[in-house]
């Protein structure tokens, strides 16, 4: 028997690691793409970008290892199936059941990894990925881009015509202080500094205007520092159990938090309903592999969409009841009724 579950195991991990690995890959990209979108606000280096990506690592294994465990245990069970090779083993003596045990074991352990990674993994990479943020916005290490308008500085609006490394040339800079007071400030050179945490705009050489409704004040400056006078926000980085405990009060966080504990107990709960349609006799029944694939999928990711809008502890309680007692009735009355 021992070698009977090693046998399957094996099957079942090449066709896991044949089905998620390009799946985890074009997710990835996925997630590239949108971290390097944060270069429009903040500059940030290649290792940083890589870092962020690795906040991200969770939630990719999350969304990508439910649909491939039940995409990889369909084509190991039919792969069996369409060879005769269960056949041969029900033949040996041994009940559909039992050759079912290693694969409730690997849905057992794959649900357990899931329930880790969403309960304890994610909260973290969430908080590390937003401190990451708040941090380089603090630092104010903008990436001012010439010719564009609408980039801000604190509570500033900056326009630069031209850039060379760290310097600027023919800048204009609007801010209004009022309801009826604004200011310009033109410069034909100006650089950005940071000293002791605090970020300014060093200007040469330029005009500055005040305007009221009544009116208009001019100043000629040689040098002119603009600091940035908006305030940090100090990111506050909760453990894992204040994270959830706002379940009891939020109900966003307690329907995250259903649907997580759901998309978790897939693997597990799946494997009966799984085999149901995939251990067939191939001379008497259909290989429907795909449809098996996509169909149950459906039904699992349909359930914790809706936990996610409306669901309660009850609510989940009864779905994985249900579930389970569905897979296992399909399961009898497909298979180990015959096998």
């Amino acid at each position: 028997m021992v070698s009977v579950r090693a046998y399957i195991s094996s099957n079942f991990t090449k066709a896991f690691l044949t089905i998620f690995l390009p799946f985890f890959l074009i997710i990835s990209l996925v997630y590239l793409v949108k971290i390097s979108s944060l270069t429009s606000q903040i500059q940030i280096t290649f290792g940083e970008l890589l870092m962020l990506y690795s906040y991200s690592i969770p939630d990719i294994v999350f969304y990508t290892l439910p649909l491939s465990f039940i995409a990889s245990l369909a084509n190991t069970l039919i792969k069996l199936s369409t060879d005769n090779e269960l056949i041969a083993l029900y033949a040996l003596g041994l009940k559909a059941k039992k050759v079912l045990h290693s694969l409730l074991l690997l849905g057992f352990l794959f649900s357990l990894l899931l329930l880790v990674i969403s309960l304890f993994g994610m909260p973290l990479s969430k908080q590390f990925y937003s401190s990451f943020k708040e941090s380089k916005k603090s630092e104010a290490k903008l990436n001012i881009v010439a010719g564009k308008l609408g980039q801000k500085f604190g509570d500033f609006y900056i326009y630069v015509k031209d850039k060379k490394e760290n310097n600027f040339y023919n800048m204009v800079i609007y801010n209004r202080t009022e309801k009826n007071k604004e200011q310009f400030f033109s410069a034909q050179k100006g650089n950005l500094n940071k000293k002791n945490g605090i970020t300014s705009l060093l200007l040469h050489n330029g005009y500055g205007y005040t305007y009221t409704k009544d009116k208009l004040q001019q100043a000629k400056y040689k040098t002119l520092e603009v600091y940035d006078q908006s305030k940090n926000r100090n990111y506050y980085f909760k453990s894992v159990f204040e994270f959830w405990e706002k379940a009891k009060t939020d109900k966003g966080t307690l329907h995250r938090l259903l649907f997580y504990l759901f998309v978790s107990l897939i693997p597990f709960i799946s494997v009966y309903m799984v085999a149901a349609y995939t251990m067939i006799n191939p001379r008497y029944q259909t290989n429907h592999s795909y449809i098996v694939i996509f169909s149950i999928t459906l039904f699992f990711y349909t359930i914790a969409s809706s936990l996610q809008k409306w669901g309660t502890f009850p609510l989940l309680s009864v779905s994985i009841l249900f579930t389970s007692i569905l897979g296992i009735w399909l399961f009898h009355k497909r298979v180990s009724k015959f096998f």
